[in-house]
């Protein structure tokens, strides 16, 4: 079974969130399965740097204003395909915003010609490769299945995943044809969308099968209150549409074998999550007792993730004893703000802005609780890695937050199965009695221990989602179109 994955960001290439490590672990995650899975992604000057002696595999003339090249390498057991055009990718920093943070002007060109490759390569671009199935990721890749479904031959079938319906991809309707598309695609069954052309839209229409990273967060965008513009169209294809949840990369996230830990895990024992503690705490530079609470945070720095929230309920957390670090960058005034709570208080709250990842996995081994107070969140990894790591989530009930975390409520207590602490609505209130419910809980040890093992012993692995992936590509490639 050969399947071709189309991502505007792949780790351990290029990063920006959650859809890169989803597109990086996959192909390794199938591989067992009997899937073989190239992945087509575009070439930013950080992924050239780092393909070793890549082979030139297809010239490409005319692709949206200058040439291309197709080249393919294997970085760490990834076979990559990468989109050479300069015209589009040569930039430098963040691949979707320019140095003042605005969408690069030409992200419509950029990204179907992303999208028009691969389904090029879907009907046979390279000798010899024809993919069973095309699997598009997020809204740049979204017009793949667009220009497979208008392209009149017989051809691969398509899935699309959604990992953050929040971004859609919406452009001018008089691109319809400089993007290469047909005047019949501008229709309501087509890329048409409020008048204007939708990247996901085309993806979420013309795709075969629809997939999302959690079922709750299928659910949810099934509606209109969840769809954000998109609701009614989802779930008109409702028996088309999977929630599968993600893994997290247990090579990359064990805490067993973790390089970037102070102290590792060894057995069943959690004195090793002590010395992370101390080590994040003087890393950042709070100076209170091994005894004080600390909650983490890893995230994006932004409403939906609710860290407007936690900074209203900050007050709340410090008078219940506990403290406070944030790794993290995003809304400019949420960085500010949280920058002067650290200097306000230095000792209790510790703030990084940016992204590091061995601090990344310090907060994971260190901190006591992990929080996660998102509006909406499709999947979520972060709250995975801290059930692998003995730190116990505090979660908003959404999305794939609410399917991934066993709320400690008195019954899940008494049955031994709790792994972490949800709260609803998302609201400051809500989110203080979570932070209370958690102190509270911190001072049981028996109880938190509890929980803790039985995070350490969930399956936040790929082989469950690998296995629902390749049923679904299986059925898919068998439908005859």
């Amino acid at each position: 079974m050969r399947v071709l994955s189309v991502a505007s960001e792949v780790f351990p290439l290029v990063k920006t969130g959650g859809l890169a490590d989803v597109a990086g672990a996959l192909p390794g995650a199938l591989a067992s399965r009997g899937v073989t899975m190239r992945t087509l992604l575009p070439g930013y000057p950080t992924v050239l740097e780092k393909l070793d002696t890549p082979k030139t595999l297809r010239r490409i003339s005319g692709l949206f204003g200058g040439d291309a090249r197709l080249l393919g390498a294997d970085v760490d057991g990834l076979d990559v395909l990468v989109l050479d055009a300069p015209h589009l990718y040569e930039r430098p920093g963040n691949p979707y915003i320019d140095s003042l943070g605005l969408d690069w002007p030409d992200n419509a060109q950029r990204f179907a010609a992303l999208s028009k490759v691969a389904a090029d390569i879907g009907l046979e671009l390279l000798p010899r490769y024809r993919p069973h199935v095309v699997h598009a990721h997020d809204w740049q890749a979204g017009l793949a299945p667009a220009y497979l479904a208008y392209a009149g031959k017989k051809r691969p079938g398509t899935i699309m995943t959604v990992h953050n319906l929040a971004f859609q991809g919406r452009f001018p309707a008089e691109l319809l044809r400089p993007l290469g598309l047909p005047q019949k695609a501008l229709s309501m069954d087509g890329v048409e969308y409020f008048g204007g052309i939708g990247f996901l839209k085309a993806g979420l229409r013309l795709a075969d099968r629809i997939t999302t990273v959690s079922p709750t967060y299928a659910a949810e965008i099934s509606t209109v209150e969840g769809g954000m513009g998109l609701g009614g169209l989802i779930g008109g294809r409702a028996d088309l549409l999977s929630g599968i949840l993600n893994g997290v990369d247990e090579a990359v996230w064990d805490p067993a074998t973790d390089p970037y830990l102070k102290a590792r895990r060894r057995g069943n024992g959690l004195a090793w999550r002590g010395r992370n503690k101390a080590a994040l705490k003087e890393r950042l530079g709070l100076t209170t007792p091994p005894e004080n609470m600390l909650f983490g945070v890893i995230s994006r720095l932004s409403e939906q993730k609710g860290l407007d929230l936690l900074l209203a309920a900050l007050p709340r957390l410090k008078a219940l004893g506990a403290d406070l670090v944030v790794l993290g960058s995003g809304d400019a005034a949420l960085e500010r703000a949280y920058l002067a709570e650290a200097s306000k208080d230095p000792g209790r709250v510790g703030v990084f802005i940016g992204y590091d990842e061995p601090l990344a996995h310090l907060v994971q081994g260190g901190s006591d609780a992990l929080l996660v107070p998102s509006r909406f969140e499709p999947c979520g990894l972060t709250q995975l890695c801290a059930l692998r790591y003995g730190s116990v989530p505090v979660v908003a009930r959404v999305g794939g937050l609410a399917d991934t975390v066993i709320d400690a409520n008195e019954m899940a207590i008494a049955a031994g199965v709790a792994t972490g602490i949800q709260f609803a609505p998302v609201a400051r209130e809500p989110l203080e009695h979570a932070l209370a419910r958690a102190a509270d809980l911190w001072r049981q040890p028996k109880i938190w221990r509890q929980m803790q093992a039985n995070g350490l012993a969930t399956d936040v692995g790929w082989q469950r989602p690998a296995a629902h992936y390749a049923a679904l590509y299986r059925a898919v490639a068998s439908d005859d179109r």
